[in-house]
């Protein structure tokens, strides 16, 4: 971008990852990473932005608005109440083709972002949503849609293209109604930049694993007969928000026969003596980056015969799926070369083989196929640099327990490089 050498100002955000991650939980030790050393923020700021600009352009699209706080996080690397904006339009962002970027943020927030090289000015926001605006919903509406089309003629003139990646009928209906724009959806455009990561960006995420398996490693030590489910997954959320992390995308810890099938969320349930407890983390940590890791765990550490063969089955999934990825292997291929379910897990498969990671569960999404490949899109391929998680979900239809394993990994030229390291369960 021509502006970049005025908005690069170098900031530290909070304390260094560091100063609280070197603490010992049981006998395990964690080394202490100098992560934000390792991290050129402004540098990852504007790698991510121009990736979506570089999407902009190669779709011939003039413009996009972003109202979904992932989106707005990775163009501009703003936060301000991601969860209360993801059901709230309280807040977007206005990004040109050309570079301009001009962030709309809930009232008396403005300040939050000043420090941020990736955006060019910002304004209060204009919101016709129902908990903002009440009555006002038309009138808010018919405002901003003005408001954007002064942005397209001032910013985008030449180019009536807009892509918008979320919005509620109210403000597109006015948009259409009040001046001609071609609306696209720009979820696809967000998706595809998002895919590729730089090296600041695999920084933050080993920061958000290393967190996520310090928190592991809390569960497995606490984990015992006579607690709740829930009791032992608030040690995982503990771990995360001490440590600079930030939410919690799913409430997937279960034990006993709650793991079977998957998909049950947390609950008070008691943890019962030789349970299996399985969990995902889908934990979004340090700097907004996702650690998505799947592990069961036996209670009393001693697994029975029909535990265990699950347990294999599950382990040896991953294994076959992970030796076959490598940057260029076309999507069909991989799953015509997947790991064949048992016929009585079938019915019981987790929704996708693998799946890309990032600020959160990202494209790719790779389907159990059917027959003829036609139940979902099979047809691009891993590149390197892609992040993805390989996972397996394994329990019989009308099983008393089932098996829940995932890691994440870094797609590069010769295979996948693991990126998490908590280690699976011996089964001896």
């Amino acid at each position: 971008m021509s502006n970049f050498a005025s908005k690069f100002a170098s900031r530290k955000i909070g304390p260094k990852f560091s100063e609280v991650i070197n603490q010992k939980v049981g006998t395990q030790q964690f080394k202490p990473y100098l992560y934000e050393d390792q991290i050129n923020f402004d540098q990852l700021r504007m790698y991510r932005l121009n990736r979506v600009i570089e999407q902009l352009q190669k779709n011939d699209v003039g413009a996009c608005i972003l109202f979904d706080p992932i989106n707005i996080r990775y163009a501009t690397d703003s936060r301000n109440m991601s969860l209360f904006t993801m059901h709230e339009l309280v807040r977007f962002v206005f990004i040109s083709a050309e570079g301009k970027v001009i962030l709309f943020d809930y009232p008396k927030s403005e300040h939050l972002s000043e420090h941020l090289c990736t955006i060019d000015e910002t304004r209060s926001v204009v919101s016709w949503d129902f908990f903002s605006a009440n009555n006002y919903v038309d009138k808010n509406a018919k405002q901003w849609a003005g408001m954007v089309q002064d942005l397209m003629k001032e910013h985008s003139p030449a180019n009536n293209r807009l892509a918008i990646d979320v919005s509620d009928p109210v403000g597109i209906q006015t948009l259409l109604k009040q001046f001609s724009v071609n609306l696209l959806n720009a979820q696809k455009f967000l998706e595809t930049a998002r895919s590729i990561k730089s090296e600041d960006e695999l920084v933050c995420m080993k920061a958000s694993i290393e967190t996520a398996e310090k928190g592991m490693w809390l569960m497995k030590e606490k984990l015992q007969a006579g607690m709740t489910e829930e009791e032992l997954w608030s040690y995982m959320h503990k771990t995360n928000i001490e440590n600079g992390g930030e939410w919690f995308e799913t409430r997937l810890l279960v034990s006993g026969p709650r793991t079977n099938p998957w998909l049950q969320e947390c609950s008070n349930r008691v943890i019962e003596p030789g349970d299996l407890v399985a969990f995902d983390t889908d934990m979004v940590g340090p700097y907004g980056y996702c650690a998505d890791i799947s592990r069961t765990f036996i209670e009393g550490g001693r697994f029975n015969d029909e535990q265990r063969r699950l347990y294999s089955l599950a382990n040896e999934h991953i294994q076959h799926n992970k030796g076959l990825i490598k940057a260029g292997t076309n999507f069909r291929e991989f799953a015509e070369k997947a790991w064949k379910l048992p016929d009585n897990c079938y019915d019981n498969h987790y929704p996708c083989m693998v799946h890309g990671i990032g600020l959160c569960d990202e494209w790719p999404f790779i389907a159990y196929p059917n027959e003829d490949f036609s139940n979902a899109d099979f047809s691009s391929h891993f590149e390197e640099n892609m992040t993805i998680c390989v996972e397996t979900y394994i329990g019989e239809v009308g099983g008393k327990e089932g098996v829940k394993l995932e890691d994440q990994y870094r797609v590069t030229a010769n295979g996948l490089e693991q990126l998490s390291s908590f280690p699976l369960e011996q089964l001896t």
